[in-house]
């Protein structure tokens, strides 16, 4: 037992280090001035730390205050959106008996496995005609369009593991679907639903292409399209430390809401990996 404890300790302590090594690292370097970033490692200047890059961000012409807004903003809305889409949808699947409910989901299944980059082209058609281009909006229909089935996949499963005589029981006593969704169901579902807003939250938070080629307008851009232009000096010499204090500015959301969710995202996962 002392020696299963001790593989314990070392795999566990090793998957931290490999995971928390580099984040480590990126605020380290992101307190460092861009030229020692560059330079060869001297002992003399390597622990030279200053917030010089935070400030470049914040006060520099790119505005990063505002694309983080936008982010933020096309984020939560997308994580919201697809949350509660794929709430209903996947309540339908779970608990309504149809001819083609099988097939239907077998489609949204399929259609996890085809990369969006396949289809962005005839996406950016679709709302260049409803001139949902250079929108927000527009920006967040996309991104919920991308996560949905995977939400659905996810809540579909976490229905179905809910035992029927819970909701048998609530009908009986007079309570309605939606009602039922919000009192009873809800606490059973929590995990899952947790675990499709983290998941919509943190591919809209880090997608960079879909932004790029709905938004040209720079006061709409998301963070991660703002760090591209982070570049400085002649022949477009990139700023490294502007880029890394920008990374961390990126990574600090994510980190929060991961560890703030964890315990609702494993156990969602383990949820929707259960057969229906």
């Amino acid at each position: 037992m002392r020696l299963k404890n001790t593989f314990y300790l070392i795999g566990g302590g090793g998957a931290f280090l490999v995971f928390a090594v580099p984040l480590l690292w990126a605020l380290f370097r992101s307190v460092q001035p861009n030229d020692v970033i560059v330079a060869a490692p001297n002992a003399s200047t390597f622990f030279h730390l200053t917030w010089d890059n935070f400030r470049t961000l914040i006060e520099g012409p790119g505005n990063l205050i505002r694309a983080v807004g936008n982010s933020l903003i096309v984020a939560l809305s997308t994580a919201v959106l697809t949350t509660l889409l794929a709430t209903l949808a996947g309540y339908g699947f779970a608990r309504f008996r149809f001819r083609t409910g099988p097939l239907l989901f077998a489609l949204v299944v399929v259609s996890m496995m085809i990369p969006f980059q396949a289809i962005l082209t005839p996406l950016y058609l679709e709302l260049n005609v409803l001139r949902l281009t250079d929108s927000p909006l527009g920006l967040v229909l996309f991104y919920t369009t991308v996560n949905l089935p995977f939400g659905v996949f996810v809540m579909r499963n976490s229905f179905s593991s809910v035992p029927v005589e819970l909701e048998d029981s609530a009908h009986v006593d007079g309570c309605g679907t939606l009602r039922m969704l919000g009192s009873v169901l809800r606490p059973l579902i929590t995990p899952g639903a947790a675990t499709v807003a983290l998941y919509a939250f943190l591919a809209a938070w880090t997608e960079f292409l879909g932004a790029l080629t709905f938004l040209t307008k720079e006061k709409l851009y998301t963070l991660p399209v703002a760090l591209v232009n982070v570049q400085a000096g002649a022949y477009g010499e990139i700023n490294f430390g502007s880029l890394v204090a920008g990374s961390v500015i990126a990574m600090i959301p994510c980190v929060v809401l991961y560890v703030g969710l964890q315990r609702f995202y494993v156990s969602g996962l383990a949820s929707g990996a259960v057969k229906g």
